[in-house]
């Protein structure tokens, strides 16, 4: 018997309007009997129509049954992608997290993505479970890198977007690295993108680009902690260094002001990673070994014994050479490093100094797992001998840069300069 769909609704209104002209069941719910006979056949055409509907009920649920069976017989997903591409995906967003690298490797093999610059951007770009610092040191890598560093770029839409919230988004889609030569490369690319999608706002990319680490300092020194409060970037201020940042040009006052309110009330939400997935890999260190330290200029606790590692301008420690996570890493920028002499014997000991701050900048592992700021005004390292000692502080000499960012900018400034000039001869 096939059942129309409008079926059960209007004789579910015509049961209405049965139980309220003959009062439906009694109190006591014995059946009312007093139907006309037309009332009785329709009423008896309606629980048939009920079983129907019922016994379709229960055959569908011994479909889906039965197709649930099925599902898990051929271990397909819902959407009808077999579980085994989605295990490659997960392993390959670990390897991925792990080892940037190694991760895309593992994904084109597995023939998850191809190798192709748009292909490795938009899994860059989409999918979850990344950890935002590994996006940001892959995408500054140079090679096949700065091709999947302009896809990705490409895929943030900034038309009619004033440069802060473009800025906003952008830097919410990974977290910048460290290393100046990384940030040049990933603003540079940026800016050109920018000024693509937004050509009459400035004279060229570089006036975009200085503008934009402009930015992204002022929001340094405007909330970060470290900064003293004497230190903090004034309005004014902010309008002197970017005076003729445009080509020669000088930008408005009043779109300045603007960008330094917004920045000042609102700083930027910057990524943060779960300590947890910091596993570093380290194929060829600067250096490593075994050192001591004595963090503080006020540490009663004594020396600790622990696993050094100099690699990419940054200082790791740990507490043996088979650890995956460090116990703290001390970034080699705006530090000083001082030979000293201790009271103890067969102490062969050097200082980590801050340059302009009043602690060094470093990180440590805390008790949940999770990386926190350090709060050392110094760090005093230990070596087991004077050789090793010398060795140590070369080697770290080497890797330390004082200010690297206010030179790359300076050299951007002129630049921009250089094209405005040349472009109004």
């Amino acid at each position: 018997m096939v059942v129309s769909t409008m079926a059960p609704e209007r004789n579910a209104s015509s049961m209405l309007s049965l139980s309220s002209s003959h009062g439906g069941r009694s109190s006591r719910g014995s059946t009312v009997t007093n139907y006309s006979q037309s009332e009785q056949a329709e009423l008896d055409t309606i629980r048939q129509e009920k079983v129907v509907l019922l016994r379709e009920i229960r055959g569908l649920k011994d479909e889906i049954a039965n197709c649930d069976y099925i599902i898990e017989r051929l271990d397909v997903d819902e959407d009808g992608r077999p579980n085994a591409e989605r295990q490659v995906l997960a392993t390959g967003k670990k390897k991925f997290n792990l080892d940037p690298k190694k991760g895309i490797e593992y994904l084109v093999e597995q023939k998850a993505i191809e190798h192709t610059p748009e292909d490795v951007a938009k899994f860059l770009f989409n999918n979850e479970g990344l950890v935002k610092t590994a996006i940001g040191d892959y995408l500054g890598e140079l090679g096949f890198s700065q091709q999947v560093l302009e896809e990705f770029v490409r895929l943030h839409n900034f038309s009619n977007t004033d440069l802060v919230t473009a800025l906003r988004t952008f830097l919410w889609s990974f977290r910048l690295p460290g290393e100046a030569q990384k940030i040049d490369r990933i603003m540079e690319t940026f800016a050109k993108h920018y000024c693509v999608q937004n050509p009459d706002v400035f004279s060229s990319s570089d006036s975009c680009y200085v503008l934009s680490f402009s930015i992204i300092m002022l929001n340094t020194t405007l909330h970060n902690r470290a900064v003293k409060s004497s230190f903090r970037q004034s309005v004014d201020q902010f309008i002197t260094m970017n005076r003729d940042s445009n080509g020669g040009q000088a930008f408005p006052r009043e779109m300045l002001v603007a960008i330094y309110e917004s920045i000042k009330n609102d700083q930027f939400k910057i990524p943060e990673d779960d300590g947890t997935d910091l596993v570093p890999t380290f194929e060829n260190p600067d250096r490593q070994g075994w050192l001591s330290k004595q963090g503080g200029k006020y540490n009663v606790t004594g020396w600790k014994r622990r696993w050094f590692v100099l690699n990419d301008n940054v200082l790791y420690y740990f507490t043996s050479p088979t650890d995956k996570e460090p116990k703290g890493l001390i970034p080699l920028e705006n530090v000083k490093l001082d030979d000293i002499e201790v009271k103890e014997k067969n102490r062969h000991c050097f200082e980590l100094l801050p340059l302009t701050n009043e602690v060094v900048k470093a990180c440590k592992m805390g008790k949940d797992g999770k990386l926190v700021t350090g709060r050392h005004t110094n760090y005093i390292i230990s070596a087991d001998t004077a050789a090793e000692k010398e060795e140590w502080m070369r080697s770290i000499r080497s890797c330390t840069c004082e200010n690297p960012y206010m030179g790359m900018l300076r050299e951007r400034k002129k630049k921009a300069q250089r094209f405005y000039h040349s472009s109004v001869q």
